[in-house]
């Protein structure tokens, strides 16, 4: 994967470097630090092993070794399928000191969705499991490689795995001392403005977005919300938040710049969630608002000692107020709001000094390294508390997407501001509040309506455990609104009373016209409700029978 070195305006290059922002040293530079200075510091802990930050580069070292060996350069692409486990932390870190762009991607990925990445990336390897979570991996793949010709290198990581395949585990796991020319990889390491990796944005389909980020806007991400979050050495993370996905990622490496542990959660259990926080004193978590959720209705939740909790941060999708206020209620420490995205890294959050009720629902000031601006459709900006489209600036940034210069034009602005397609406010004290996504938005008889001020409102009645709204297409008006609702264990709530509920709280024209009942609402592994399969899924719902149906 070549691109330009690097694709953005040496105006830009030279700001972030004279405030900075940008520097010479990288992810790979730390932990080696690390490695030699604190070799016995506890770095990863997964459900299998616990490494020290001297093991940790020791297995990145080996296996960045052994990628020079069967000759990946910096024209390849690691691909990287793999759970919340050790061995995922060591192969970025390898890949990175290597030289090599990556490109992680979730573990639930099937061959649709494989098939799409590998090809569109021209990864020359990929790392994954022999089976997770009773998926057969391999069996997959032996589907896929007849069509991948560019595909040379498979490394699978599991136990008693078929002939031929080779053994990431064992390889990593081996006592002594591999013959390693460490000369070769000095002259490798990347300088901090290479191309560090590409990840794809939801969709992987229609219109391809591989997000291109360099180590410098990585690793800006990363060391800005450690300042902001208070993570230091001491710290510890739990990571349940799948690594295969940008959030998680950026989690590992937070962890590399504090020289602190960071605990993976295989798959997110709320209970084992608990129990972890309280045996391995867990500091820190990041999370989406449905974890939040589960978490809350572990029954005996307070059996659990949470003393150590300092700060849990929730994003990926607007936290309910009603929730906000719960946890603040029953859980300890700091709960921070936080907005981000994988191309921009993270644009700003609460911090530990707001006051939590003055601040509930937003998300907080932009970060000082960042610039948001909230525009109108034309462009200009918009005057507090007034919506607009939420624009953003900062090194942080994707530096593009690959292959896809339509989508480039659509989203980079002259001065290289990017238009992130939610829609927000800022307030007077410039407090930012997230309104909704810019295409979920319904429009009913020509007038706006925001799904999530409706949802806000039906978070709070007290059969509602999970609640979204879509827009149901209509001849008359456009569109009209359907609340989708999964009630609380033992309960049932029907329209009429939802509409009651709601009437004296948001306008007439903004009151559900339709109610779906669910069991769960669709979600992506980070937890944000999918709008398009749940409107697919209103709209099968709502269809006239076939025989009803006009010929």
């Amino acid at each position: 994967m070549r691109i330009p070195d690097p694709p953005i305006d040496p105006a830009r290059i030279a700001r972030f470097v004279d405030e900075g922002y940008w520097v010479e040293t990288t992810s790979n530079d730390v932990l080696d630090q690390l490695a030699r200075e604190t070799p016995d510091r506890l770095a990863i802990i997964d459900g299998r092993v616990r490494l020290g930050y001297g093991e940790y580069y020791r297995r990145a070292e080996r296996l960045a070794a052994h990628f020079v060996a069967i000759g990946l350069g910096s024209d390849d692409v690691v691909a990287i399928q793999l759970p919340n486990w050790s061995e995922f932390a060591v192969a970025v870190n390898a890949a990175m000191l290597a030289g090599i762009p990556f490109c992680q991607f979730h573990s639930d990925f099937r061959g649709r969705e494989v098939d799409f990445i590998l090809r569109f990336t021209d990864a020359s390897a990929l790392i994954l499991p022999a089976r997770f979570r009773r998926f057969d991996y391999l069996a997959m793949l032996a589907g896929l490689r007849p069509s991948l010709p560019k595909l040379r290198h498979i490394m699978v990581v599991g136990e008693d795995l078929p002939a031929g395949y080779f053994d990431l585990r064992g390889f990593l796991d081996a006592s002594g001392e591999p013959a390693i020319d460490r000369e070769e990889l000095r002259r490798r390491r990347p300088r901090a403005n290479d191309l560090s990796r590409t990840a794809f944005t939801s969709g992987t389909t229609g219109d391809p977005k591989a997000v291109l980020h360099l180590h410098n806007t990585t690793n800006c991400a990363a060391r800005f919300v450690n300042e902001g979050h208070r993570i230091d050495r001491n710290s510890v993370l739990l990571v349940f938040l799948p690594v295969g996905l940008n959030w998680g990622l950026l989690n590992v490496l937070q962890a590399i710049f504090a020289g602190c542990r960071v605990v993976l959660q295989e798959v997110f259990a709320a209970e084992q969630a608990l129990a972890l926080i309280e045996r391995e004193r867990v500091t820190h978590f990041c999370c989406a608002p449905a974890h939040l959720v589960s978490l809350l209705n572990v029954p005996d939740l307070c059996r659990y000692d949470l003393s150590s909790l300092q700060v849990m941060t929730t994003g990926g999708a607007s936290c309910p107020i009603a929730v906000i206020r719960e946890v603040r209620a029953r859980l300890p420490g700091h709960l921070l709001e936080l907005y981000g995205m994988l191309e921009c890294g993270f644009q700003s959050h609460t911090t530990l000094e707001d006051d939590p009720e003055e601040v509930c629902g937003l998300v907080g000031r932009p970060l000082r390294q960042m610039g948001i601006r909230v525009v109108d459709d034309a462009g200009r900006d918009c005057q507090p508390d007034i919506a607009g489209e939420i624009l953003t600036y900062g090194p942080s940034v994707t530096v593009g997407y690959y292959n896809n210069p339509d989508a480039n034009d659509r989203s980079f602005s002259t001065g290289g501001w990017f238009a992130t397609g939610d829609i927000g406010i800022l307030d007077t004290r410039g407090y930012l509040k997230i309104v909704d996504r810019k295409k979920e938005l319904i429009i009913r008889g020509g007038a706006n309506i925001y799904p999530r001020e409706i949802e806000e409102v039906l978070y709070q009645h007290p059969k509602v455990l999970e609640a979204a709204a879509v827009g149901v297409p209509d001849q008359r008006l456009g569109e009209r609104v359907c609340a989708c609702i999964v009630p609380r264990p033992g309960e049932s709530v029907s329209l009429e009373e939802l509409v009651a509920f709601l009437r004296d709280k948001i306008a007439t024209y903004k009151l559900p016209e339709f109610l779906q009942l669910l069991d769960a609402l669709p979600r992506t592994s980070t937890g944000k409700v999918q709008k398009g399969p749940l409107r697919d899924i209103v709209l099968q719902r709502l269809a006239p029978p076939a025989s009803e149906q006009p010929m």
